[in-house]
């Protein structure tokens, strides 16, 4: 009898080829998926998981997020531009590092309860606060810290030297790098083309390449900064990026909106990684190439973008963003398939998984990242259906998810949070939300 860590009994699972196969068990081991095996077989776990009635799918892959920006949920909808200037610098530039601690913590427990797995984080203040949270909430993590060092409506104490940017990183990346059992990554920083000097950027970048790590960063969020970029270095953001070596396979850059054709071009020359959050970007900038993008064949994921206008929810995302696309893309040209469920279900998975630089993630197979999430099929909402992706698409919430499990340790079993006291997060995150908007004077 073969014996595993971990067992995931009786399930159907989504397989990497977005096949579902019916009546599996699933041994992992070590946090590796060991076996994938018709269901009776003689194998034996020290955990079990029932997964009678539910299908298993990869964990899904947040690849933008802000976790300290839980403390802002409700304040941004309905406001006009600019909302960062306005409303999320106070607020960030006037966190405590305990703020910092229970935002993520409030973050983490609202991603497991979505089955999200994994995320990354563009950086803020107090990122050792973050890691640590995330360590605890037993997520996997790409984390950066956030690097400013200009900016008319930005305030000095968000702002750092050039040398102190590096150092800083540097120290997070030494002290960091490959936590909790190899599930927290440390990531270079570029918060965007306004608020970082070229200098920076291309000290960054090549901090980056040393530490061979990865780079996170808002590009092509919206029309001022490439006005701003035109304006001031004659180039589109993209086009700077190339002119100071900052574009490779190991950038994410996040929203990707308002790009030209040449700067698509350059995007997928260099292999970076896009990761569009349609809640924001339809709200506010408008809708990315996407189709374009996916006929290049260059790597999309979706990302949140923090719960300030939205939940942490990806199923939410993929929901919106085929609409959004069908409707700017789709419908003036008759194209029902501008955007399919195949293609959004590998956004929030394997595209996720590559805009991280983990091949290892997003798909159930022998030799993968045992990172799993359970929803339960059997509810009026999605069963009985002609096809189970479709539905996975346009009718699964967050709220169907029961199980998780990262790196082979079950994290959330029928909807209790194994890693978290969920009673306590609540509690602190409710006695500091109001408090953070008073001391931000929002």
């Amino acid at each position: 009898m073969k014996k595993y860590d971990l067992i995931v009994r009786n399930c159907s699972c989504l397989r990497s080829d977005l096949m579902v196969e019916s009546s599996k068990d699933i041994g992992i081991t070590n946090g590796i998926i060991a076996d994938i095996a018709d269901s009776g077989t003689d194998i034996s776990g020290d955990t079990i998981v029932d997964g009678q009635g539910k299908l298993v799918i990869p964990g899904l892959v947040d690849g933008h997020t802000h976790v300290c920006q839980q403390f802002l949920r409700g304040r941004t909808l309905d406001e006009f531009p600019m909302i960062w200037a306005r409303i999320l610098i106070p607020f960030e530039s006037n966190l405590e590092p305990e703020d910092v601690y229970w935002s993520t913590q409030l973050a983490c427990l609202e991603m497991i309860k979505s089955g999200t797995t994994s995320f990354a984080d563009a950086g803020g203040r107090y990122m050792e606060q973050a890691v640590e949270a995330t360590i605890d909430a037993g997520m996997r993590a790409f984390i950066a810290r956030s690097t400013m060092d200009m900016g008319a409506f930005i305030p000095d104490s968000m702002k750092d030297t050039i040398e102190d940017n590096l150092k800083r990183t540097e120290e997070l990346f030494a002290e960091y790098n490959g936590a909790g059992d190899g599930r927290i990554s440390i990531w270079c920083g570029i918060r965007q083309v306004m608020t970082c000097s070229p200098t920076l950027i291309k000290e960054i970048s090549e901090l980056a390449r040393q530490l061979n790590t990865g780079i996170h960063m808002h590009l092509a969020e919206h029309r001022d900064e490439v006005s701003f970029c035109l304006q001031n270095y004659g180039l589109r953001p993209a086009e700077l990026l190339e002119s100071l070596n900052a574009l490779g396979p190991n950038l994410l850059a996040a929203h990707s909106v308002a790009l030209s054709e040449k700067e698509l071009e350059l995007l997928n020359k260099h292999q970076v990684k896009i990761v569009h959050c349609p809640r924001n970007n339809f709200d506010s900038h408008g809708f990315p190439k996407t189709p374009r993008m996916l006929q290049m064949g260059m790597t999309v994921g979706l990302g949140s973008d923090g719960s300030a206008t939205s939940s942490l929810s990806l199923f939410d995302e993929m929901k919106v963003f085929r609409s959004g696309i069908h409707a700017y893309w789709g419908l003036p040209i008759f194209d029902p398939v501008v955007l399919t469920a195949e293609q959004l279900i590998l956004m929030i998975t394997q595209g996720g998984a590559k805009s991280v630089g983990l091949g290892d993630l997003g798909s159930i197979d022998i030799g993968k990242k045992a990172d799993l999430s359970l929803i339960n099929l059997e509810q009026p909402h999605i069963l009985p259906t002609h096809n189970i992706l479709k539905t996975l698409v346009e009718a699964v919430t967050a709220h169907d998810v029961t199980d998780v499990v990262i790196n082979g340790r079950l994290v959330m079993k029928n909807r209790e949070v194994l890693t978290l006291d969920e009673e306590k997060i609540m509690f602190e995150a409710k006695k500091r939300l109001k408090v953070i908007g008073e001391r931000a004077g929002i």
